[in-house]
């Protein structure tokens, strides 16, 4: 049987930049995948490339034997159901209550039109319901999503990508602009969407300390290359001061700190 989802010899190119230089990768069911490495190595747009937001210069996205990047229309509406989506700028409607935004979901089910208008079955808004429930967030259902906090906001948005049913997860630096605390019930929360659910989880991080926590496998970008692809245990010091660059380990924890008090500032 194929892996679930394979890269093959994957780059993009956007003018003479090339953010994902010849990627190959092959990721079982199940896995919980963290991507690590400084900001340009090519994260992001590898997460895209696989939800297929960005077109591939080069290169082929497989799942289950079946060509990704050939598809169209429908097909392609119907794989970034099965591949979901989850932004660190969450990507929700603001004027809209929680539990609505939550059905959004189902917009590759039922077409765009029908879910503008609302036209959700009691399966669905149950189903909703059931999401919110396990982030603890049923008590907001009504409430506009716009006046929730960000660590909210972000779990919402899991729950929505929650009920497409999805057989991937993709995360892009979904705890970047959180406090510890959110940044921890967002994790642990996708986690357990891994876990219980058996749903193969790719997350974009920024933090070594998170991946080494909830990751079963770690892969590190560089230059828009895959520069490490292994276990916790394997991510040695000399290895990580590899990854990012930099002169000593030590350097990189005060960054990593800096940021993330910023990022609590905010």
């Amino acid at each position: 049987m194929p892996s679930t989802l394979a890269l093959t010899s994957l780059s993009r190119h956007f003018g003479e930049t090339c953010a994902v230089d010849s990627v190959s990768l092959s990721i079982e069911t199940g896995q919980f995948v963290g991507v690590i490495g400084r900001s340009g190595a090519g994260k992001s747009t590898l997460l895209r490339l696989i939800n297929r937001l960005v077109d591939p210069s080069s290169g082929i996205i497989s799942f289950e034997g079946r060509d990704i990047t050939a598809l169209k229309g429908k097909a392609l509406r119907e794989w970034r159901r099965d591949c979901a989506m989850i932004f660190q700028q969450f990507n929700l409607v603001e004027r809209l209550d929680v539990l609505t935004n939550v059905l959004i979901g189902r917009i590759a089910d039922h077409g765009f039109f029908s879910s503008m208008a609302m036209h959700f079955s009691d399966e669905e808004r149950a189903m909703a319901i059931q999401a919110l429930d396990r982030f603890g967030l049923v008590p907001q259902a009504l409430q506009r999503a716009g006046t929730l906090s960000g660590g909210q906001q972000q779990r919402v948005a899991i729950a929505k990508a929650l009920v497409q049913n999805p057989k991937i997860m993709l995360a892009d630096e979904p705890i970047a602009s959180l406090d510890p605390m959110n940044a921890t019930l967002v994790m642990d929360g996708l986690k357990s969407i891994n876990k219980d659910d058996g749903i193969t989880v790719l997350v974009n991080l920024h933090t070594l300390d998170t991946a080494r926590a909830y990751c079963d496998r770690i892969v590190a970008m560089r230059d828009g290359q895959i520069f490490f692809d292994g276990i916790a245990a394997q991510l040695t010091d000399d290895v990580v001061r590899d990854i990012y660059g930099i002169a000593g380990l030590e350097s990189f924890n005060e960054a990593v700190t800096s940021t993330q008090k910023f990022a609590v500032s905010i």
